[in-house]
Parts: structure tokens; sequence; C-alpha cells
């Protein structure tokens, strides 16, 4: 009897052992039953135009992990202009970028820019400029008249000088541009090869930081044109369709990165610094202290991101007035509703 009471009591443990492997430990990691990590989906992002704190805010969504946390691996990778960004996401080199939405509009009015559509607006206000140095002879659109101005082909300031030339005035046919590139244009600039360059209005301290010691002279295309948007964010026509929760994903945690730029404008200029050696600190935070204005304009009630079709409507039909475009675009060829955040 005491020989099967010792058996039952050994089988007994025996089953214990057994069941109490197979739930596993979970104070020991060789036994732990682990779910592996979702695999981030790699996007490839373009800035707007090289590497300037103005497009910081997209480094500021990569490195507080913004991007990751809604499930993206993003390579951004500096644009090199309005119409250069286009092309590139409509060949599938890039998966998004912002390019200005009057520029787009100045494309489409061409015929092109057909494989890309807006899916939030960065800039509730255009920032395009020329920027020129004090001692320039340039106060006033008119004093353009009989000088060299720098820019890429592609850049929306130039595309756009002949109706901001005309709205002010100026006979654009006295004007002389020349090509520059998103790297040099400053540099051009600062070192007296031309009179003026095109800009962004927030460029104005990091061209006086290339320019020591001379003051920037900035002449803003939204004087003289009114309802202009500024930068909006694209993604092709084929993505759009086929994976709009992903871009939905993706705008938001893009928009969250532009927000604390804005708010964090000296964090901004150091995490741009870090993740881009080549530019500087101090002026990048003071071109994400000034674009605040832009992407909340005072007195405005429109949640960052979001784009008014009006607002686009009366820019077609200023740029169709001015004979910029031929009549017949309207807003909702450029801008996915479905997809623009909503106020």
């Amino acid at each position: 009897m005491r020989k099967l009471t010792r058996l039952a009591s050994i089988l007994t443990l025996a089953a214990t052992t057994v069941a109490m492997t197979g739930c596993g430990n979970s104070d020991n990691p060789d036994t732990a039953s682990e779910t592996p990590a979702k695999a981030l989906e790699k996007v490839t992002y373009l800035t707007s135009f090289g590497n300037f704190g103005r497009d910081a805010y997209a480094w500021v969504a990569k490195e507080k992990g913004f991007f990751a946390d809604a499930g993206f691996e993003v390579d951004v990778k500096p644009g090199g202009g309005t119409g250069d960004n286009i092309t590139k996401v409509e060949a599938g080199a890039a998966m998004f970028t912002p390019v200005d939405l009057t520029g787009l509009l100045l494309a489409r009015g061409a015929g092109g820019a057909k494989g890309v559509t807006v899916v939030a607006g960065i800039q509730q206000n255009t920032m395009a400029a020329i920027i020129a140095l004090e001692g320039s002879e340039i106060a006033g659109p008119k004093d353009l008249e009989g000088k060299t101005l720098a820019d890429t082909p592609s850049s929306v300031v130039r595309n756009l000088f002949p109706t901001y030339a005309k709205m002010a005035g100026v006979d654009a046919s006295k004007v002389k541009w020349v090509n520059g590139s998103p790297a040099n244009l400053i540099g051009l600039l600062a070192g007296g090869s031309v009179a003026g360059i095109g800009q962004f209005v927030v460029g104005k301290p990091t061209v006086e930081s290339v320019a020591k010691g001379k003051k920037a002279v900035v002449l803003p295309y939204s004087d003289v044109m009114s309802d202009l948007y500024g930068n909006a964010l694209v993604t092709s026509t084929k993505i759009a369709s086929e994976k709009p929760d992903m871009v939905k994903r993706f705008t938001a945690a893009l928009l969250k990165g532009l927000v604390y730029s804005i708010e964090n404008p000296q964090e901004t200029g150091t995490i741009l610094q870090k993740n881009v050696p080549a530019s500087a600190a101090a002026p990048a935070a003071a071109e994400a202290e000034l674009m605040a204005a832009f992407v909340r304009p005072e007195g405005s009630s429109a949640a960052p991101g979001t784009v008014d079709t009006e607002r686009v409507g009366r820019t077609i039909e200023m740029l169709t007035t001015a004979g910029a475009i031929p009549s017949g675009l309207t807003p909702d060829q450029v801008v996915n509703t479905s997809l623009t955040p909503k106020s």
C-alpha cells in the first residue's frame, strides 16, 4: 500500500511539473512567450527645398518617434523645389512631399502634375518671397527691374514671378533669372553674384547668418497676392486611392511634428543640426519660430493641416484672370478632401 501511495505522489508531481512547463514561466526569458514587434512600413519623404529650419518638422517627427508610433520608418531626403518634387512623387521616387500649392496649380494648369494630390496644408499662407541684401538698391518690387535674380528652375517663386510682377507693376521682361541650387542660392546672394534670390519669408535668419553683417530685404509675394496657401503635403494619386488609411496615419504624424516644431523652435534647431550636421541650429530655430505665424495665422480658426477649397478656388480664379493658367481647373482636381484633416 505504501508503494502505491508513493507512486501516486510521484505521478502527481510529474504531471504538475509538465503542466507548469507547458504554460511557460513569465519570469524566465528563455521560456516566456513573446509576440514579435510588427515591422515598420518604409516611407520615402522629400523636404520642400533642401534642409532648412522651415522643413525641420519632418526631422522632429522622426526624432521624437511620431513616425514610428504611427507605424513608419521614414527616410527623409532633401527636396529640390515644387516642380522637381512633383516629378519625383509621380515617378515613385518618393511617397510624400510638401510643395507650394500655387506652384502645383500652375503645373496642373500647364497640363502636368496629374499624378499627385493634396492631402494636407502645411502653411495656411504663402511664404514665397524674393530676398535681397541691403546695398543692392532693392527696396520694393519695382527695384527688381534691371536686376539679376537666382533660383531653381522648378521653384514656385520663380514660376509665379510673372504673375507677381504683373500684379506689382513690374516689367518682368526687365528681370533676369539665373539658375541656382538649394545648397548654393544663399551663397550666390552673399557673394554678390546676384542681386536677389527666390526664398521663403522665413529664410531671412538663414540668409543673414551667411551674409554676415548684412541685413536681408524681404519682398513677400503675399503683399500683392492674397488668399495664397503656402506648402501643401502631396502624395501620388495611386497611393491616395489604394492606401487612404496609411496616408491619414502618415499625415497625422507629420502634422504632429509640425506643431511640435513651431512650439519648440530651439529644440527643433538642435534636432535638425543633429540629423543634418551641415545645418546651423540657431538659424533653423529662428526659421521654425517665424513659421508659426504661417502654420497658425493670427485670427484664423483653421486647424493645422486643413485646406479650404473655397480659398483654393479663389487662387485658381486669380491665376486664371492673370493669364497664368487656362480656365477649367477646379479645386477637386488637386485636393483630396476625403483625406485632408478636418477642422
